[in-house]
């Protein structure tokens, strides 16, 4: 009797055991199962997209049209740049070298300053001689930046012009409307439309004395008003 009861529990375990094996088998195939059909699924709707986003034959041609037209849109701007800048090289290709050359003006101009104040030789024929040299030289040199298109900033008398005028000083005089030009320290200059150099000046300023009298004028006016 025991031996069969030992038998009959060992047959249940093989039993439970091959249930259990099989269970497993069958879960391991449902989930591959369903991993297909995710993928298969994954698959199809690529494919819908694709499909979507395929364009017409019209749509391909409209596409490349535009793409022709920036594409010569950006050449014909880089060849008006280029010929921008082929004419500024053409026209001002010599501004560097020409800022440079004004260096020589105000050489001869200290020079002639310096020999003017030379108490040694002052009021002597040496000078004199020195100093129409100096004058030749320069005018022959302003004539040479005229031709090519390099002209003097005028300044004596003129109304500072912040674009064309830089003011290093100011000069009291009453007979001079105030911000006018009284003295050119150094000569400014223009190449064709482009400021070379400013003309550094010194502008005129009214007197203190009569800018509080003006002062004192305008509040008693006031008073007067108000009273």
């Amino acid at each position: 009797m025991e031996k069969e009861e030992s038998q009959n529990k060992e047959g249940k375990k093989l039993e439970n055991e091959n249930s259990e094996q099989n269970t497993d088998g069958q879960t391991l195939e449902e989930n591959e199962n369903s991993e297909q059909n995710t993928d298969e699924q994954i698959l199809e709707e690529t494919e819908k997209k694709e499909e979507e986003e395929q364009l017409t034959p019209e749509d391909e041609i409209s596409n490349l049209k535009d793409k022709v037209a920036r594409t010569f849109a950006e050449m014909e701007n880089q060849r008006r740049r280029f010929e921008k800048e082929k004419e500024e090289a053409f026209e001002y290709g010599g501004f560097s070298f020409a800022r440079e050359a004004l260096n020589l003006l105000d050489n001869l101009e200290r020079s002639k300053q310096t020999l003017e104040s030379d108490e040694t030789i002052k009021d002597r024929d040496t000078l004199k001689k020195l100093i129409e040299h100096i004058d030749i030289i320069n005018k022959d040199m302003i004539s040479i930046f005229k031709k090519n298109n390099i002209e003097p900033i005028k300044a004596i008398n003129e109304k500072l012009d912040p674009n064309l005028h830089q003011a290093m000083m100011e000069v009291e005089d009453d007979t001079k409307d105030q911000g006018t030009i009284v003295q050119e320290i150094q000569k400014g200059f223009m190449m064709k439309d482009r400021l070379l150099r400013p003309s550094l000046v010194a502008v005129s300023k009214k007197k203190v004395k009569e800018k509080q009298d003006n002062q004192k004028n305008q509040e008693n006016e006031e008073k007067e008003v108000k009273n």
